[in-house]
């Protein structure tokens, strides 16, 4: 018996996440939740965070668990461990699955999907409507002082969306809350930082404002962070920025930054698609370094990724249709 987790990832709009298989695969063109084999020793929680980041180079928060699927395919016999899960990240970069798509819970009776994702399936609608996070989670407090030992409860407690969008309006109003979940996105504490950092970015989205007075601490720390999840956020956040608002010491930093992150062969893919787009937004100030970009992302056709060779093919087009619309030369 064959354990493999699969997760139900749920975005901002409450569509589902399902992945297309390919030609040479034992499910051919089936459709199916993504993830994979639990590796010896490995959790299942564990499990499914790997998979996804390998499999889609995206963050996910866990928000529960669902009843486990045992099924024989005839030559081969999975127990198929299902976690409902939310996401900031609206591209995977596909690296195992041909295709991908957004679908809504009504429509998932209507996908192709592997025997077993069928049964999955039907147990994620019998979940609907509601959800499982049916209540705002506890305020921390109104006042001033931020109670930090509440807080970082909070914040390591995160199941979701909604805890994730009350944290930002709290750091959003509150400064000192803002302040201590960066502060959080440094912990040796994984989750935590994780979690931390999940929120830094979920508060960038909607109020985009309240980060201005962090992104240069921000671009600061970028070559101390050891969290891969935390780099992605920070860079993610930057990527969301007005790089304008930089002084030229950070913008060059964070140039820097992003080139060697392009440059590595062990930066993961999501890290190099947010540096393409921060990169993307620094030559538009400094257009110069329009041949420096253009020269790196298309050495990246050599790597194999086939979601990071696209993600380069789509930012250079853009960035010439921009240049040509200002009367630059792209090159």
């Amino acid at each position: 018996m064959i354990r493999v987790s699969c997760a139900i990832i749920r975005n901002e709009e409450g569509r589902v996440l399902i992945v297309q298989r390919g030609e040479k695969s034992d499910h051919h063109f089936k459709w199916e939740f993504p993830g994979g084999k639990v590796n010896p020793g490995e959790t299942d929680e564990d499990s499914i965070m790997r998979e996804i980041r390998e499999e889609l180079s995206m963050d996910i928060v866990i928000c529960n668990r669902m009843p486990d699927v045992v099924h024989d395919y005839g030559f081969r016999q999975v127990t198929l461990i299902p976690f409902v899960c939310d996401t900031l990240d609206e591209l995977p970069l596909l690296s195992e699955h041909i295709s991908f798509r957004w679908a809504e819970p009504g429509d998932l009776p209507s996908v192709d999907f592997s025997e077993a994702d069928i049964t999955v399936a039907g147990d994620y609608l019998k979940l609907q409507p509601g959800g499982d996070e049916k209540d705002n989670p506890p305020a921390p407090g109104n006042s001033t002082r931020v109670n930090d030992e509440e807080l970082r409860t909070m914040v390591a407690g995160i199941r979701g969306t909604r805890e994730a969008e009350f944290l930002a309006a709290s750091a959003s109003e509150n400064p000192e809350v803002l302040g201590k979940i960066i502060e959080y996105s440094f912990s040796g504490d994984k989750k935590l930082s994780f979690h931390a950092a999940w929120a830094l970015s979920k508060t960038c989205d909607k109020y985009p404002e309240v980060i201005v007075p962090f992104l240069a601490s921000l671009v600061d720390s970028l070559g101390r962070v050891e969290n891969e999840s935390v780099e992605r956020s920070f860079l993610r956040v930057a990527s969301l920025a007005d790089l304008t608002l930089l002084g030229t010491r950070h913008q060059g930093m964070l140039t820097d930054h992003c080139f060697r992150a392009l440059r590595s062969g062990y930066s993961a893919i999501a890290v190099k698609a947010y540096s393409m787009e921060i990169l993307y937004k620094l030559v538009l100030i400094y257009p110069e370094l329009t041949r420096e970009f253009t020269d790196t992302v298309n050495l990246l056709r050599g790597e194999g990724s086939a979601g990071i060779i696209a993600k380069g093919k789509i930012v250079i087009k853009r960035l010439e249709r921009e240049l040509r619309g200002r009367g630059s030369n792209p090159t």
